[in-house]
């Protein structure tokens, strides 16, 4: 039986393993939290609480692994807690979920998997850290460097209804986003198609302005555009701040031209309104 071991079973992870079970995949996760695992559980996925409970059965039943586990300032902690087990798993396919936070800053321009990376926040120099770790392993590696996440439970609409949405107006701002069902496509269609040593961007085809889609939100709820603030002078948490330190256009033909990945939401406007369609 194929078997994948999710460690630290989040938002994008759940995605996938809906798409692998109708096919007969076993899936097991790890969470911190009684609570998540139990819910886990009550979705059919054998949930293990760890740190704290015994990993290596888990990874000896594995065929697949992936990992979302966010780097610290030594690099990965998966790594670090469970590399020589890892090493010493007999692996098909291991996919680790990055960040387009890798690639920097470039002022709006578009960058792919062959940019250099050059990451100007923390949060990103960690994930170059990261990746190179898992590259110096010799696994069956492919990284997944994610845009934006958004989706069911994770769209603008509540900050909008409740009235603390705001629009964040900085020239030439742009960001990538990525719908949560178009990652678990993605990730299914590289363990389907394994070509270990690859990296590939998940984005959809509308790098767009921040305060674009919080319109959109508006629009659809048939609500006033929230007022704009001005960057330089808007009232930002430091962590809030540092997500406009950098700009750029992410592309996403590798997901097309090596997985056939059709995208189920190419923009933003399309991810927007099937949500406001399943939640309204």
């Amino acid at each position: 039986m194929k078997t994948l071991l999710s460690i630290g079973h989040g938002y994008s992870a759940q995605g996938l393993a809906r798409l692998l079970q109708p096919l007969g995949w076993r899936i097991i996760g790890t969470t911190r939290n009684a609570q998540k695992a139990a819910k886990m559980r009550a979705n059919g996925i054998e949930a293990v609480i760890w740190p704290g409970e015994d990993i290596a059965p888990a990874l000896e039943q594995a065929s697949h692994l992936l990992t979302s586990v966010a780097p610290d300032a030594g690099g990965d902690p998966v790594l670090a807690a469970l590399g020589p087990q890892i090493l010493a798993s007999d692996l098909e396919w291991v996919g680790y979920l990055s960040t387009t936070g890798v690639y920097g800053d470039h002022q709006g321009g578009w960058v792919d998997e062959e940019t250099p990376l050059t990451p100007s926040t923390q949060r990103g120099q960690q994930r170059v850290l990261a990746e190179d770790q898992w590259q110096a392993l010799g696994l069956p590696l492919h990284i997944f460097r994610l845009a934006g996440i958004y989706g069911p439970g994770r769209g603008p609409f509540a900050k909008v209804l409740e009235g603390s949405a705001r629009r964040i107006l900085k020239p030439d701002q742009v960001f990538s986003r990525i719908h949560v069902d178009d990652i678990a496509q993605v990730l299914a269609a590289s363990v389907a198609q394994p070509n270990p040593g690859r990296t590939y961007n998940i984005c959809d085809n509308d790098p767009a302005p921040p305060e674009d889609v919080i319109a959109y939100a508006a629009e659809l709820l048939g609500l006033p555009v929230p007022p704009s603030e001005n960057w330089d002078t808007a009232k930002m948490t430091p962590m809030a701040r540092s997500f406009y330190a950098e700009s750029k256009r992410v592309r996403n033909d590798r997901i097309k031209e090596e997985l056939g990945v059709e995208l189920i939401h190419p923009d933003y406007r399309s991810g927007l309104r099937a949500l406001f369609d399943a939640e309204f």
